[in-house]
């Protein structure tokens, strides 16, 4: 396989309901390390807010830099992971130690699935917030906020959110994001795909087209005209290529693209 001849070592951020692991992160981290890219995880919350994981992510951040010896960290952050990682540069000041932020299918203009959810009174009772608590905890997370996590996802919220967490001049920022054609392209979104498909239009059963542009440069993960990548498909979590595309290739590209531009 060809070496890459990245500058800075990458960190990958996971986003709600996931963990660093083989199970959600599948083939990518080995692809990435056969091709002679220093990997890492950021070690955040699979059910924490945006400023907890944020938190969570500056220590990964000052670990790896400290291990490998670097000024700097890619970040490749899928879903909200790329929130996380914009409150680390922005508000948390952490923009000279990171040379670039890949978001992967994130909210950036907001959820419109969380909205929809967040409109729900029963979600707001204590009975519910206490319900999905103890299930967050099956994950691992000490104090999990899914409640929180709703709230700060809010398209209204996010408006917010982007004035308060302005671009940095100094930190590459580009974004990718795959699509699902149907319903049918992968049951576990059919409902959710349905939902945003009549609010916002196109979407991968969980992010919309139009909410995870963000950045310099944007790019649309194609598969073949019968059918479409979804949320957690661009993941690599079924480990096998999706509408013709393997996934695991896709991320050998964003690491090229980073190259070209110094990182």
């Amino acid at each position: 396989m060809e070496q890459k001849n990245l500058k800075y070592p990458v960190i990958l951020v996971h986003g709600v309901g996931a963990k660093d692991n083989k199970l959600f992160w599948g083939r990518i981290p080995e692809k990435l390390k056969n091709a002679g890219v220093n990997v890492f995880f950021g070690n955040t919350d699979s059910w924490s807010g945006i400023e907890s994981n944020a938190l969570a992510l500056k220590k990964s951040v000052d670990s790896v830099l400290e291990e490998c010896e670097a000024k700097k960290v890619n970040l490749i952050a899928h879903s909200k992971g790329g929130i996380d990682s914009r409150f680390l540069i922005s508000t948390l000041g952490y923009a000279p130690k990171i040379a670039s932020l890949t978001s992967i299918a994130t909210p950036h203009l907001g959820s419109e699935i969380v909205d929809f959810i967040f409109d729900r009174k029963y979600i707001h009772t204590e009975l519910v917030q206490k319900i999905a608590s103890s299930l967050a905890k099956l994950y691992g997370d000490k104090s999990p906020e899914p409640h929180k996590i709703l709230e700060d996802l809010r398209t209204e919220n996010m408006i917010k959110f982007n004035l308060q967490n302005s671009d940095a001049n100094s930190v590459y920022y580009s974004s990718y994001q795959s699509l699902m054609h149907n319903e049918l392209d992968d049951l576990s979104f059919a409902l959710t795909y349905n939902l945003i498909k009549k609010v916002s239009g196109e979407n991968d059963g969980v992010v919309s087209l139009k909410s995870s542009v963000w950045g310099e440069s944007f790019t649309l993960i194609k598969g073949l005209k019968a059918k479409g990548i979804s949320h957690a498909e661009i993941l690599d979590v079924k480990r096998k290529k999706i509408s013709g595309i393997d996934i695991p290739n896709e991320y050998l590209k964003i690491v090229d693209k980073l190259i070209l531009n110094g990182c």
